[in-house]
């Protein structure tokens, strides 16, 4: 049985994705330090909210607020006994916003990385990993997930691990990295790497890339090199929203809806077919991003390096970190930043 996501991928040559959960949450009243997933259960109306949000700025696919909803994490709140209660309420309240939206909308439970290190380097084991995914698959299979949607993960062997987890829960999944450390990530997969593992393990994603990292420009950079690798596996692009800066007190993200909708386009136009937004982006931000991916053309050759950077902001880094020569992208100052 084909799962829902692989049939809309089918029907469309692009889909959007959401935007910032913590972003959201943290404007909502979140505390720094407090667990988002509490929420699933104690302010459910604010994660009703957080969903409806992206819904109504277009979203063809949300992530439910499960990202630390591993026991691990879980364990830092005393919750690491509520693992499968708080992964099925945020599937549950999901499946209610998607089904009650009028149109097909994918309900993509997150799962994050665990925190831990894996062996050899950490504690962790390969088995370890697996049970810890495993038992987060069940709760938001068991609470109506469409799809596992593995984030942010920077590890070889934890990827795997996520992919041994949704093949024992029976559940169709994708799974980005964070290539946040000169174009790789922090364990030091490139884009390379991730492109070519995706193909030999068992149970492959459905579609694989990125998010998060440093800034739209570097994240773009990734995509090209995933595409570069000729994968027909759909590739995800999730940016965030500018770079992040220290505000009164608080983390702000200067990317503006302009700067958002220019990313969206050059992320499809880079290969990508389902493009959103991580830190940082606001409905507003997914409002003007769908609005340029439906009415600006699809681009006959994939931007150049110099286009990306006159747009969106030079990279952090002058690499993508595969060792290919490449132009040096010049730091131009980004529009609305």
């Amino acid at each position: 049985m084909v799962d829902a996501l692989t049939q809309l991928l089918n029907e469309r040559d692009w889909l959007m994705a959401d935007g910032a959960t913590g972003t959201t949450l943290f404007n909502m009243g979140l505390t720094s330090g407090d667990a988002p997933e509490l929420w699933n259960v104690e302010q459910q109306d604010n994660i009703r909210a957080l969903y409806r949000g992206a819904v109504d700025a277009g979203s063809d696919i949300f992530l439910t607020n499960s990202f630390g909803g591993n026991a691990s994490r879980l364990k830092l709140h005393d919750a690491h006994a509520r693992v499968h209660e708080l992964n099925k309420a945020a599937a549950e309240l999901g499946r209610e916003v998607a089904d009650a939206s009028g149109r097909k909308v994918i309900v993509a439970g997150s799962i994050g990385p665990t925190g831990e290190i894996m062996e050899p380097m950490g504690t962790l084991t390969f088995d370890g990993a697996v049970e810890m995914f495993h038992e987060q698959a069940e709760g938001l299979k068991a609470g109506g997930a469409d799809v596992l949607w593995v984030e942010t993960i920077s590890a070889a062997e934890e990827y795997k691990a996520a992919a041994k987890a949704a093949e024992l829960a029976g559940m169709a999944w994708c799974g980005t990295m964070s290539f946040d450390t000169a174009g790789r990530t922090m364990m030091g997969i490139t884009s390379a790497d991730l492109a070519q593992m995706v193909e030999t393990i068992p149970n492959p994603p459905i579609a694989f890339g990125a998010n998060c990292g440093v800034g739209a420009a570097d994240l773009l950079r990734t995509v090209l090199g995933f595409a570069a690798q000729g994968s027909e596996r759909p590739i995800i692009s999730k940016g965030n929203a500018g770079i992040p800066k220290y505000v009164d007190g608080h983390i702000h993200y200067d990317g503006t809806p302009e700067l958002m909708a220019d990313y969206a386009v050059f992320a499809r136009d880079c290969g990508a077919s389902i493009i959103g937004g991580c830190c940082g982006t606001t409905p507003e931000h997914l409002r003007a991003m769908r609005e340029a991916l439906e009415t600006r053309p699809r681009s006959d050759t994939r931007p150049t390096l110099e286009e990306i950077a006159d747009a969106l902001g030079g990279f952090s880094s002058n690499s993508d970190g595969t060792g290919d020569d490449e132009p040096k992208a010049r730091r131009t100052r980004r529009r609305g930043g």
